[in-house]
């Protein structure tokens, strides 16, 4: 079998649902291609599969859309309109990679990245079967796609409803995620192979592990810097080992003269870290709140901007987390992540690390997710399910 990745962003968010699928068809003697943008190049080579590079939308395009994100007012319109704008510009500048992947390589099943649009456009073009793997919740996915209805009616007429038709795989659980799409397929992903401890960063290896992360798409923005500072300054003194990871849009170094609990990295694989993580502070992106659920390991959640809001409501509703909103500023708007939010970040970390229900709650929603079927049965049913 022959499948095909397509991703919309170069964020690992983005990237990360599709590698088991990868993963999966490797190890049952199928051949994987990945497209996306160049900024994905390394971690799909680092993943081990081979990679077509497609186009980007012009920087002058994104930067205005990725720099307002964190103060519009985080209702559900401005939040499907940005994420939406992005995935739309994105399609632009992919579709001839997409085409190309698709007509010459002859996939057997295109899996994409629900924002990613290209492909779904080749797909149908070429007649190749297409599903659709979340990065987010259900309810957001399907509203994106009717936000971004005009374009992909532009495209082809009737291809909304062929997206919303088209099998949607899924690692939440039910009981966090109820779908509307008609064809919906929870499954889990493998067990990890054996995990590497994590290096001696600290002087104390007994303290507690907090794990701060804001993503890979954060550090592209303007007040990284200060998000992580206000991260910083909420750990400092705390009875912890903290380790705080930048991504690889961000030089790690400015944040120098941190205290002796905390250490930073530009990038550490998530399953080394949830493996010995107490707790994890994020902004709410998909991958990290619901990797670190799956791991069973509570959360206190930040959110800035996407659909991390979302998010949050529903790790606070499962009992398994807190979160902290910014301060908005004179017209309403919600501000981003600054070193003023830091206390309210610090009593929320004392109150989740002190509380073990908050632990037995993201206990319960990693059984829940541990439950759904595996992906080796599923992958085999999907080009005649997508068809």
């Amino acid at each position: 079998m022959r499948v095909l990745a397509a991703c919309s962003l170069g964020g690992a968010g983005h990237f990360r649902p599709l590698v088991p699928f990868l993963d999966q068809a490797r190890r049952s003697g199928g051949e994987t291609l990945v497209v996306g943008p160049p900024a994905l190049a390394g971690m799909v080579g680092a993943a081990g599969h081979p990679f077509l590079a497609g186009g980007e939308p012009p920087e002058e395009q994104v930067r205005p859309i990725r720099e307002q994100l964190p103060v519009v007012p985080p209702d559900e319109a401005s939040v499907l309109g940005n994420r939406e704008l992005f995935g739309r510009l994105a399609a632009t500048a992919m579709l001839a990679a997409a085409e190309q992947a698709v007509r010459d390589w002859r996939p057997d099943v295109i899996l994409r990245d629900p924002c990613e649009y290209a492909s779904a456009v080749a797909a149908t073009r070429l007649g190749v079967p297409v599903a659709q793997v979340a990065i987010g919740l259900a309810a957001v996915e399907w509203a994106s796609i009717g936000v971004a209805a005009p374009a992909l009616e532009a495209h082809r007429a009737g291809l909304t409803g062929e997206l919303r038709r088209s099998p949607y795989l899924t690692r939440f659980p039910a009981a966090l995620d109820p779908s509307p799409f008609s064809v919906t397929v929870r499954y889990r992903e493998p067990g990890a192979p054996a995990r590497r401890a994590l290096p001696a960063w600290w002087a104390s290896t007994s303290a507690p592990l907090v794990y701060v992360s804001f993503g890979t798409v954060l550090g592209y923005m303007s007040f990284a810097e200060e998000a992580y500072r206000a991260a910083i300054d909420a750990v400092t003194g705390l009875d912890a080992r903290v380790l705080v990871t930048t991504g690889r849009g961000f030089d790690a170094s400015r944040l120098r003269d941190t205290p002796a609990n905390v250490h930073v990295e530009a990038w550490v694989d998530q399953a080394d870290v949830l493996d010995e993580a107490a707790l994890v502070v994020c902004h709410g992106g998909s991958g990290t709140a619901y990797g670190a659920l799956a791991a069973g390991v509570p959360l206190v959640v930040v959110p800035v901007f996407a659909d991390q809001f979302a998010n949050a409501a529903e790790v606070v509703q499962a009992g398994a987390g807190i979160e902290v909103r910014t301060s908005q500023d004179s017209r309403e708007r919600r501000r981003p992540v600054g070193r003023d939010d830091a206390p309210h970040i610090r009593q929320a970390i004392d109150t989740v690390l002190a509380d073990g229900s908050y632990r037995n709650a993201a206990q319960a929603v990693a059984a829940d997710m541990a439950a759904a079927p595996a992906i080796g049965a599923l992958l085999e049913q999907l080009p005649s399910a997508a068809g």
